[in-house]
This record gives C-alpha cells, sequence and structure tokens, in this order.
C-alpha cells in the first residue's frame, strides 16, 4: 500500500481518486494529486497502461509511465468480469474523485457513466477526458498528441519555413492534464463549499484550441496565419537564434524599443542603427525582418558563444543558449528528484511547483497490479 507517512501533512491527505487512465494526459492530471497527498489507485488492464511500452529507457522501463505514474497504487481490473466490476463500483462509492480516459461512452456502455455515478454518490467528483469531447462529429475520432497537434493547427504554425513540425513533447496530452488537474482543485474547493461534487469534460482539442487563441484572433483579425519562422517569433524582431563563430546559437528576445537601442548601442555597438529607415519600430523591423536580422548576425558570427554572452549581459538584452537535451541535462538550473520504480531509483526533472514549508517527499512507481490483493481485502464485499 502507498506510505500513508508520506502522504500525511499533504493538502489533499485523506482523499481518494480512482483513476481509470492510460497514456498521457489523465496520467499527468492524477500524478498532480498523487504528489499533493491524495491516494490515487489507478486501474489497469490485465496487460497493463499501454504506456509502459513506449520504451524502456528509464531503468528498462517506460519513460512517460515512470514520469507519470510515481506515488500511485495500480490494481488490474477487467470489468467485463462481474466480481471485478463490482469491485469498481464499492471503489467509487468511497471515491472523491474518479478520472477517465477510455472512449466517450465506454464507461457508460459499462454502468459507470459519470452523471450515473454522481446520482449514486453526490460528493463525488467525475472527470471525463475525451480527444474532442462527447459529442458532435469528432467525438468517436482517435485521439492521440500529434494527430491533435496537427487538427488544432499548431503543427502548421510550428517549425520551420519549410513545412509543418511537431512540438517535441507531448504538449497536448500535457495541457489537457494540466487543465483536468486544475479544475478537479476548483471542483474541490466548491465541494468544501455545497457539499456536493460535479462533472467535469476535458478534451484534449479543447485545451490545444484555448492555446491557440493567439493565432487564431490573429487571423481573424487580419486575414493572414502567424508565419512558421523556425526559432524566430513571427511578429516580434529581432527575436531569433543567431550562430557564434564557434558554432553555438545564441537566442535573443527584443520586446521593446529601448531594449532595440540597447541591442544597437551595447552589443553591435553603433546606436545609429536603431533608427535607421525602416528599422525605427517593430512593425517596420518585422516588415524588413531579413535585413535587420542578417545585421544582427554579423555581429554574432564574429563572436564566441562566451563572448557574446559576455557583451549580451553588459547590453541588458535577454538571451539563451539553443541547448540541445545533453545539455539540460548538466543546466545548473535543473532539479532533479530520484524516484524509485520497481527497477531501482530514476533521476527526473523535478516538479515545477516549490512549497515554502519544505522539499516534498514524493512516492514511487508501482509495478502492473502491485496492489491488487491488498485492495481486493481493503474493498471486498
Amino acid at each position: 500500500m502507498i506510505d500513508l507517512a508520506q502522504q500525511a501533512g499533504k493538502p489533499l491527505a485523506g482523499l481518494l481518486v480512482v483513476a481509470m487512465e492510460q497514456a498521457v494526459a489523465a496520467p499527468t492530471c492524477s500524478v498532480k494529486l498523487a504528489d499533493a497527498g491524495a491516494r490515487v489507485i489507478k486501474i489497469e488492464r490485465a496487460d497493463g497502461d499501454f504506456a509502459r511500452g513506449y520504451d524502456q529507457a528509464a531503468a528498462g522501463q517506460s519513460s512517460y509511465f515512470v514520469w507519470l505514474n510515481r506515488g500511485k497504487e495500480s490494481l488490474a481490473l477487467d470489468i467485463k468480469n462481474p466480481e471485478d466490476k463490482a469491485l469498481l463500483g464499492r471503489l467509487l462509492a468511497k471515491a472523491d474523485v474518479f478520472i477517465q480516459n477510455l472512449a466517450p461512452g465506454a464507461m457508460a456502455r459499462a454502468g459507470f457513466g459519470s452523471a450515473a455515478l454522481r446520482e449514486q454518490h453526490p460528493r463525488l467528483i467525475t472527470v471525463d477526458i475525451s480527444g474532442y469531447g462527447e459529442e458532435g462529429e469528432y467525438a468517436a475520432m482517435k485521439a492521440y498528441d500529434l494527430l491533435v497537434q496537427a487538427e488544432s493547427g499548431l503543427a502548421a504554425i510550428t517549425g520551420h519555413p519549410a513545412g509543418p513540425g511537431r512540438v517535441g513533447v507531448s504538449v497536448v496530452d500535457i495541457a489537457c492534464g494540466m487543465n483536468a488537474h486544475a479544475a478537479v482543485l476548483e471542483a474541490l474547493i466548491e465541494r468544501g463549499i455545497t457539499g456536493r461534487g460535479k462533472g467535469i469534460a476535458v478534451s484534449l482539442f479543447d485545451g490545444m484550441a484555448d492555446w491557440m487563441n493567439v493565432p487564431l484572433l490573429y487571423f481573424e483579425g487580419t486575414g493572414r496565419a502567424p508565419a512558421r519562422v523556425g526559432l524566430a517569433h513571427p511578429s516580434i524582431c529581432p527575436y531569433g537564434a543567431f550562430a557564434c563563430s564557434d558554432g553555438a546559437l545564441v537566442l535573443i528576445s527584443i520586446q521593446n524599443e529601448r531594449e532595440w537601442i540597447g541591442l544597437c548601442a551595447g552589443f553591435i555597438g553603433d546606436a545609429a542603427i536603431a533608427t535607421r529607415p525602416g528599422w525605427g519600430s517593430n512593425n517596420d523591423r518585422v516588415a524588413n525582418r531579413a535585413a535587420v536580422d542578417a545585421e544582427v548576425a554579423r555581429h554574432f558570427a564574429v563572436l564566441t558563444r562566451a563572448e557574446a554572452a559576455a557583451r549580451l549581459n553588459a547590453a541588458g538584452i535577454a538571451y539563451g543558449f539553443v541547448n540541445g537535451v545533453a545539455e539540460l541535462a548538466a543546466h545548473p538550473a535543473l532539479r532533479r528528484l530520484a524516484v524509485e520504480t520497481p527497477a531501482g531509483v530514476v533521476s527526473m526533472a523535478a516538479p515545477a511547483a516549490r512549497f515554502a514549508d519544505g522539499a516534498r517527499v514524493y512516492g514511487r512507481v508501482p509495478a502492473l497490479d502491485e496492489h491488487g490483493a491488498a485492495i481486493r481485502a481493503e474493498f471486498a464485499a
């Protein structure tokens, strides 16, 4: 069972979350609840969450699964089996939150539809995660992260001008899980006031459509979609990556005219460039991006990475190095979390939020059905 001492004192200690989940979106939500002290019972098929098989990079285990399933209990169920179906019913009778990301309608057909569950258990908070929502012509469409990146227009504005690109992490799934997590916390606060749970529905597409609001508003206001500009910014100039003499790429961000003047005077060494015809405002510079970027690039090209950084620091210019994953692994700002797994301790990037009351203790990653016998005994008829 989960070590209750690890949960004590955390804000969600004492809450029971039942998560019939797989892949990334729903586990993103439930792992954050587990981190905050909730008891999360993860319901898996007999062959396990298919994310267990995505790769073998984390001590022979899936990097996705190790990342998103710490602090949970694993219970393998077949809800077509009457005994397992009855066990799930008993779990839900005591649950505070039920999260599921099966195909739309699947849980209702199995007798566990969200509305019916809340009728039976008025304090229950239900979370239905889907690809495109529960209704409409897209409801039955299979939806995975990259598919929704494409459908939502994200891929069309991402990447090099030569063609659409994929965001290199599961941004759609992660956004959906974060949206679900925030909604669960809202519902828990509301339940503390009213005594009643509520239904929450979150889709992959809705989450990404929300994140696409700026490109959408830009398109509907101008008739033009933002262009793909690689590591440049579609509406700010100069804002992009420039090569140094040692091959390093340094990305600079000029957000206002004061910074533009500072770049010209302090980095380039010629304040007059800031007022060159056609370069005096951001809109002008965007219209003349090729010439502006060429001028800036010329000055980066004669400097090493270290020399460019020193000059940018002196000029007060925001910049960053275009690092690879190898550089991330050694980055001075990277905080690490050591997580226990069935195959040993795995080091990963730590959760983003830090709390003033001290470092949190995080749970281990479960083996498939590791807690099955104990949960079956605890929730026996």
